[in-house]
């Protein structure tokens, strides 16, 4: 199979058939995008991927439209937006194209669907709705905002702009996969380094990398506290309670709470202690020793003695 065009409507366009574009520009990357409405370029054929135009989805001959008065639905009945029938047939193949290995394209493929796929579809179909003072902010509404505005007249004005808004579009979903194969490369470091620290509740990892998920696999919720080295300095960060929101399993201590430097020192009686956020969430010191013992005070004042 040879296909030389990838084709598309023309006019304002999505987050839906950019992003579909991002999968498809990688997989066939020496076949033109038609922007179009024109019933020949519209209609199936060896040579082309159609998406988010025709009115039929049809992977066996290759288009993939979620306008027509059926549309294909997911399992759990929520439907598709030309992204997530995309995904669905090219996205494990783009993955591998990406060079992810092999044993992780399976749960990532089902966990991008889940966290970004599937909120773009739900957004373009109009079961989700942007809420909030961050609505403008969401990856639909910014792609769409690099669209012409209404009165550039300029007949290519349409096609530069999504050219440029599938750029941007790019960047953000080989970010997003980057950012997941990473975690399931930290996963494995992260649960030796929980067997490592036993009933204690300081985990010490090598650098700084993902590990909330790799503890909540793990069922560690004796753990309060992780120290890891950075550049120069060795940090000490408090664990979320939840997935969602700020709120930690343990503060640091209020009373070093915006110190740095010798008044750190002073509060925390640890030589190297540099800087401890205003929030507590984070603390940072000169080295290895210093952070440790800065752990150990904050989950002692957690955890009291009985």
């Amino acid at each position: 199979m040879t296909i030389t065009h990838l084709v598309t409507h023309s006019g304002g366009f999505h987050a839906d058939e950019l992003l579909s574009s991002v999968i498809l520009t990688l997989l066939f990357p020496d076949a033109r995008i038609i922007r179009t409405r024109d019933a020949d370029w519209i209609t199936p054929a060896p040579d082309r991927v159609i998406y988010d135009v025709g009115r039929d989805h049809d992977p066996a001959r290759l288009i993939f439209d979620h306008h027509q008065k059926n549309p294909p639905l997911r399992a759990d009945g929520q439907p598709f937006s030309s992204f997530g029938l995309i995904w669905q047939q090219f996205g494990q193949d783009y993955l591998r194209a990406l060079a992810v290995p092999e044993d992780d394209v399976a749960s990532i493929h089902a966990g991008f669907d889940a966290d970004f796929v599937l909120p773009i579809d739900l957004v373009d179909n109009g079961a989700l709705s942007p809420e909030g003072p961050l609505a403008d902010l969401s990856l639909p509404l910014l792609l769409e905002s690099l669209k012409p505005v209404f009165d550039d007249r300029d007949p290519e004005a349409e096609d530069r702009a999504f050219d440029c808004a599938l750029t941007i579009a790019r960047a953000f979903v080989e970010a997003a996969l980057a950012r997941k194969a990473a975690k399931r490369r930290a996963e494995g470091v992260v649960l030796q380094a929980i067997a490592a620290a036993g009933t204690g509740a300081v985990l010490e990892l090598p650098m700084g990398m993902p590990f909330r998920g790799a503890i909540d696999k793990a069922g560690a919720d004796h753990l309060l506290f992780v120290v890891s080295p950075r550049d120069t300095d060795w940090c000490v960060t408090g664990i979320r309670r939840d997935a969602e929101g700020f709120a930690l399993r343990a503060d640091l201590p209020e009373a070093w709470a915006g110190l740095t430097d010798a008044a750190l020192e002073a509060a925390s009686g640890v030589p190297g202690a540099r800087f401890c956020h205003n929030a507590r969430f984070i603390a940072v010191a000169a080295d290895r020793d210093a952070a440790l013992r800065l752990a150990h005070l904050a989950v002692a004042e957690a955890q009291p003695a009985p």
